[in-house]
């Protein structure tokens, strides 16, 4: 393909990336589904686990995706004292249009299940993240990115990072064929209208391919919690994109700051502004798209 023809579909990429790009409805669909009382919390192993497993393996199927598991499931088992055998993570396959370098978009799809007979529905977290998950590989499926990505609806995030832990120990290329990790963990509420983008600090170069991204976006895009030293406002490694920095390997990790309903049962659908969210999703597509290009 002649350099200027890529050029241009770098150029005029940012402008696919609307509402009739990306599908409100079924956006919402997902999310609901995934924090709703049928799947009980999402805890590893459980019957909503199962449902959750269902839905994402069917979604990267319908899409025409591909995986490097057999039926897109990395099973995988932890633990000493109390193992925890066939957690699972799915894990979808887009093919770059340029490089076979990799960009590893992740979201954990469990969280705590039901504690003392309440359901902890786990919407912020979460399900936004798993459903904004969905619709990226959507988007990515009709709208090829120069490198190739791996989608990874993560599993056990809750009990220590172990899916993303397992998906990095028994990563199906080299480690170094991946550039950047996109973790999204609680994307979906924040009463200032703002998305935070983590990472920047130790990886700078980001940070202006991120500040590009937002330039026509509603949602504020926030820099910070990445600086050492700080403590429990420090979040490199709170999520499952800590097994990939502690490989020196490149992340961005977008979430809201924790909010009263944070790991309690009141963490449901119905506390999410649904507009704040359908453009927290648009923006992280833009920035994707923006590091898609930027990188090579």
């Amino acid at each position: 393909m002649p350099k200027i023809i890529i050029f241009m579909l770098f150029i005029l990429s940012p402008l696919c990336v609307s509402g009739q790009r990306i599908d409100r409805s079924q956006l919402m669909e997902d999310f609901q589904f995934l924090a709703s009382d049928a799947l009980a919390g999402r805890a590893p192993l459980t019957e909503g686990s199962m449902k959750a497993r269902t839905l994402i393996r069917s979604r990267f199927d319908a899409l025409g995706m591909t995986s490097q598991y057999d039926d897109f499931t990395q099973f995988f088992s932890f633990g000493d004292n109390k193992k925890i055998e066939n957690a699972a993570n799915i894990v979808g396959f887009i093919p770059g249009t340029v490089s076979e370098k990799i960009i590893v978009i992740t979201a954990h799809y469990d969280h705590l299940g039901v504690i003392d007979g309440k359901i902890y529905n786990g919407a912020d977290d979460n399900a936004s993240g798993t459903a904004a998950l969905l619709a990226m590989a959507a988007y990515f499926s009709e709208n090829r990115p120069a490198h190739s990505m791996i989608f990874a609806a993560l599993d056990a995030e809750e009990m220590g990072l172990q899916g993303a832990k397992a998906l990095v120990r028994d990563f199906p290329f080299p480690l170094d064929q991946i550039i950047l990790n996109v973790n999204m963990d609680m994307v979906s509420r924040s009463d200032k209208n703002e998305i935070f983008a983590c990472g920047t600090h130790h990886y700078p170069k980001l940070k202006p391919m991120l500040e590009e991204a937002a330039d026509d976006s509603k949602v504020n895009l926030k820099f910070g919690h990445d600086l050492p030293d700080t403590g429990h406002d420090d979040w490199t490694s709170a999520s499952d994109h800590a097994p990939f920095h502690a490989k020196g390997i490149p992340f961005v990790y977008f979430g809201v700051e924790d909010h009263p309903d944070y790991h309690r049962d009141t963490d449901t659908f119905d506390k999410v502004n649904q507009d704040f969210y359908f453009q927290v999703v648009q923006l992280i597509i833009n920035s994707v798209l923006k590091m898609d290009e930027g990188i090579i």
